[in-house]
């Protein structure tokens, strides 16, 4: 897999909740912060304004807009900013309370306004990962590249409106996508910034890192990773560093102590098992580094893990 793909996978996100809202004249409806989660919507038909707590301006959003929460942010939506500060907005789970596990819930009369939207959980250490590079608000606006997202939009709302046989399962897939190609869209008109997410739109340093996730055992050297990205050792050493942030072996440490907490946390296998896949010739070496990145030793971390499940 890619290395986006990777991480997403490792982090298993659960659409905890997909539902679809549609509201007519004059409304205000304010959504509870849900911390650890990502909370992904799009405009369906029409057009609303979004404020979020803690950003100082609201968004307007679109036909075609869609948007993420990646902190779970409590928020408010309105049909309108005069009247979100009129009146006081409702609560989202006096309106929202018989579509928990889908259907679109109806405020008012008419469709002025139609959103779907979801929200996610996501496991492990390795949510950080992409959480700490993203801001607390993602707006995506409808344009050439976003056909997908929104073909997966109104699939997802025709869906939660007909309710038919395997519906609830084509939500689930149509949740995912969305969400993946929200990154995407993101990750192409971000701009210049440091981490792993923003290198991926850098050729050379995408093609280190996809050779670093696809053989995360290899014995992989800088020079070896140079000449994979068709640059000298010391440039791509450099570039490496201010783009993702951080050395290509420290990188590459990293992540394999994630897929090592992975395995420890979901199989069965052995500690030393688990350390010559991931390139270690003892388990010794790979505990230490496993502590030093994870913060405690393998066996306690997969002790607590067990217990927690």
């Amino acid at each position: 897999m890619d290395p986006l793909s990777d991480i997403l996978s490792l982090m298993k996100p659960r659409n905890l909740l997909a539902a679809g809202f549609e509201a007519g004249g004059d409304w205000a409806v304010r959504f509870p912060e849900s911390r650890g989660n990502i909370k992904s919507g799009a405009v369906v038909s029409g057009a609303c304004w979004l404020s979020v707590d803690g950003l100082p301006d609201p968004v307007r959003l679109e036909t075609g807009d869609c948007f993420l929460l990646p902190t779970g942010r409590s928020f408010s939506l309105a049909s309108d900013l005069a009247i979100g500060s009129a009146i006081e907005p409702m609560d989202a789970q006096h309106v929202f309370p018989r579509v928990r596990r889908g259907g679109v819930a109806a405020l008012n009369e008419g469709r002025d306004v139609s959103l779907v939207s979801s929200r996610f959980a996501l496991e492990g250490p390795q949510a950080g990962m992409l959480l700490r590079l993203l801001p607390p608000l993602v707006h995506i606006r409808r344009g050439a590249e976003t056909a997908m997202l929104c073909w997966s939009t109104e699939r997802m709302m025709q869906e939660l409106r007909d309710g038919r046989p395997g519906s609830f399962l084509v939500v689930q897939y149509l949740a995912h996508m969305m969400l993946v190609q929200a990154l995407r869209l993101h990750l192409s008109g971000a701009g210049q910034g440091v981490g792993w997410f923003f290198a991926l739109a850098d050729r050379q340093m995408n093609t280190a890192l996809e050779a670093m996730h696809a053989e995360p055992a290899h014995r992989w050297s800088v020079e070896e990773l140079a000449a994979r990205a068709g640059m000298s050792r010391s440039a791509f050493a450099a570039r490496f560093r201010a783009t993702v942030g951080t050395p290509p072996m420290e990188y590459l440490t990293r992540w394999r102590m994630h897929l090592g907490a992975d395995r420890l946390a979901h199989s069965r296998e052995s500690i030393a098992s688990v350390a010559l896949a991931l390139g270690y010739r003892s388990e010794s070496a790979f505990s230490i580094a496993f502590k030093r990145v994870m913060g405690s030793s393998p066996r306690r971390y997969a002790g607590t893990t067990s217990n927690g499940a």
